[in-house]
């Protein structure tokens, strides 16, 4: 049966958005990357202009695209008016490029540029953001694609880059609200947005033709919301996750969870009617709205093409489980938690105390920082099989920097292999990987006040 599906309003009803643009496109080599303060059209007309941080000036900002192997070279010029830093989320890189401001880099103080240059080993759906004070950054709209291209083309009509966020503003304004580091916030399930666009547009609506072929890339740059999508006028398959290739493409039969910092590629066929339109859906509160709309204008061809192949895998080393060292990472604390206190600087703290300094969650029994000693010194090669409970009472989405894991499945085998794994408050997770890139790694929720909470560690790969 037909979903019932939902524009979504805001505010008022009837309104239409002006969209920003196309964004430039860079190819692979040397360019410059501002990171700069402007006004855009976020709302609809009636409401005026809306103060963001972007790159370049938009947000989401210039879409960077290369092919798998070659290199990406961007100078990044700070224009705003607080230090930031740039990581590139998903890219197995050197660790002196991640961009982690106090961990891998001096943050980039106003009127500043750092020159980042990394080779991209794996072809797939990346991005990039700010990482000093990411929690206000990035919901300012530091942030952007990183796409890197197959060697070959793949059996496709059309692609497409959807980066889903929301934005918490307000309407008498029509500024971005700036309660950023609120005690709600920091200690519950996150800063929810109440304005939800794709690439920057409410609504977005593209044209197709029936029984198109598209490729879909979603990328969840929102702070904390996590995503339940489905298809309706669409059959598709997901053909990799966080950039990594699945081995077979998967069916999609049902929701599609994408948490903060997560993506999914899509391979969709449009069987939406000439004249009707194909939907990915958005559900939230049982109820549900169209996040991107594909309108049918004619038919593309008279038949449908078999399923789809394979993605090219993305080579690298898979973990042996039966060598690996066991590590836990238990998460506690946030509202309703229960969690009467942790160490904090060294000292344990009550949960009053660590509540004054702006602390809610602890790792381990401890406030997680970056200063503090990391979570494992590891040697080069080394297998990690780490378990993760979650002993909260809200989800958290755990993202590894410089190397990807591998979900292990109840029956111990092996499962998807990603960068970001979401946590439902009281799960219990394994994931698995080799550390094999040297340096300081980041291991942190990407519900992003979280991590300016508590929500960070680290692991050292000698």
């Amino acid at each position: 049966m037909p979903l019932k599906l939902t524009r979504r309003h805001f505010i008022a009803s009837g309104t239409a958005l002006a969209t920003l643009g196309t964004p430039k496109v860079y190819a692979a080599g040397f360019d410059e990357l501002r990171a700069r303060v402007n006004e855009i059209q976020l709302l609809p007309e009636k409401y005026g202009q809306t103060q963001i941080w972007g790159f370049e000036g938009s947000a989401p900002g210039p879409e960077i695209r290369a092919v798998q192997g070659t290199q990406v070279q961007r100078r990044v010029f700070n224009d705003l008016p607080d230090p930031t830093s740039t990581h590139w989320h998903g890219i197995r890189i050197d660790n002196a490029m991640d961009g982690v401001a106090g961990l891998t880099q001096d943050p980039i103080q106003p009127g500043e540029s750092f020159d980042y240059g990394f080779i991209l080993p794996d072809a797939g759906t990346y991005w990039y953001h700010a990482h000093n004070r990411s929690f206000e950054q990035v919901a300012r709209g530091l942030h952007g694609a990183l796409i890197v291209e197959e060697r070959s083309a793949i059996d496709i009509d059309h692609e497409e880059v959807l980066i889903l966020d929301d934005w918490l503003v307000d309407p008498e304004t029509a500024q971005i609200a700036n309660t950023f580091g609120a005690m709600h916030d920091l200690s519950h399930a996150g800063r929810m947005g109440n304005y939800i666009t794709t690439n920057g547009t409410y609504n977005l609506t593209r044209n197709v033709k029936r029984h198109d072929r598209l490729r879909l890339r979603l990328i969840n740059a929102a702070n904390a919301r996590v995503f339940q999508l489905g298809l309706d006028g669409l059959e598709g398959w997901i053909v990799a996750l966080d950039g990594m290739p699945l081995a077979q493409p998967k069916s999609v039969d049902g929701l599609l969870l994408l948490a903060p910092a997560q993506r999914i590629d899509l391979i969709v066929d449009v069987t939406a009617e000439t004249g009707s339109a194909g939907h990915i859906v958005q559900l939230d509160r049982n109820e549900s709205f169209s996040q991107v709309a594909f309108e049918v204008t004619g038919e593309g061809s008279s038949a449908r093409r078999e399923n789809p192949k394979p993605l090219p895998p993305n080579a690298y080393t898979k973990p042996d489980l039966a060598s690996a060292r066991n590590l836990a990472l238990l998460m506690e604390g946030g509202a309703m938690g229960g969690m009467r206190g942790a160490t904090m600087d060294g000292q344990m703290s009550s949960m009053r105390d660590m509540m004054q300094a702006g602390n809610f969650w602890a790792f381990n029994g401890a406030v997680g920082g970056m200063d503090g000693p990391p979570l494992a010194d590891l040697s080069l090669g080394e297998t990690v099989r780490l378990k993760i409970t979650n002993d909260t009472s809200f989800p958290h989405a755990m993202h590894l920097h410089g190397m990807h894991f591998h979900e292990i499945e109840p029956n111990g085998s092996l499962g998807a292999f990603r960068d970001t794994t979401l946590l439902d408050r009281g799960e219990v997770r394994e994931i698995a990987y080799v550390a094999n890139n040297p340096g300081k790694w980041l291991l942190h929720c990407h519900m992003l006040s979280h991590a300016r909470s508590g929500m960070m560690t680290w692991v050292d790969v000698a």
